[in-house]
């Protein structure tokens, strides 16, 4: 693997994506658009970005492969039309523009039960993107499913995801393995490994392939 483009690089997995990717020396290369500055790095290229207004000419949309972390949640994003905009529209956009520019690998981080048909509003727009980005002719995207993701203290506070956290860790051995909580490396990780190998065609990691 010689260079990885990594969207959504300051989120708790993104910024797992980073410092593993960044790491290993088996790639030579990282390009991680932000909006905010990243810290500097020999191996790393950190492109200002505005997802609403995304370049078409940039010459960093060419990767051996795109690692996806990008996403908000409702609550943040303020609303549910907000939420779709980012967890589908930003990363439809940024993924097209990285197969027109010759990328032929995609990996996106999703969610536990993303389905297209669901009633609920938050898995319906994770299920979308999947089927969306089926589309657009990646020669390898691989999906990763993961669990309620535990990743260490958060900036914002989310008492009630830290409660469920907290209620997963000590149930551990007593939930199946695709209900418990993922820790945010281990996301990353199999991101990662999923890139490297860039298996032909269309994949999916689901949540109790990520425990050990």
């Amino acid at each position: 693997m010689t260079t990885l483009l990594i969207l959504g690089g300051t989120g708790l997995v993104g910024q797992q994506l980073l410092a593993q990717a960044l790491a290993d020396p088996r790639v030579d290369r990282v390009l991680a658009p932000t909006r905010r500055p990243l810290a500097a790095h020999a191996k790393l290229s950190n492109p200002s970005i505005d997802y609403a207004q995304l370049p078409d000419q940039a010459d960093w949309w060419r990767a051996d492969a795109v690692l996806c972390a990008l996403g908000t949640t409702i609550r943040i994003a303020g609303s549910q039309a907000a939420f779709r905009q980012v967890d589908h529209d930003f990363v439809l956009a940024a993924a097209a523009l990285a197969r027109r520019h010759g990328t032929p690998s995609f990996v996106l981080n999703s969610s536990l039960g993303a389905d297209a048909r669901s009633r609920s509003f938050y898995l319906r727009v994770k299920g979308e993107i999947e089927d969306d980005l089926a589309k657009l002719g990646f020669a390898s995207l691989t999906v990763v499913r993961p669990s309620l993701l535990d990743g260490g203290p958060r900036p914002d506070s989310r008492p009630g995801e830290r409660a469920a956290i907290a209620i997963g860790k000590c149930l551990g051995p007593l939930l199946a393995k695709r209900w418990r909580p993922v820790a945010t490396a281990r996301v990353a990780a199999a991101m990662l490994a999923a890139a490297r190998a860039s298996a032909p065609g269309c994949h999916y990691i689901e949540s109790d392939q990520l425990h050990p």
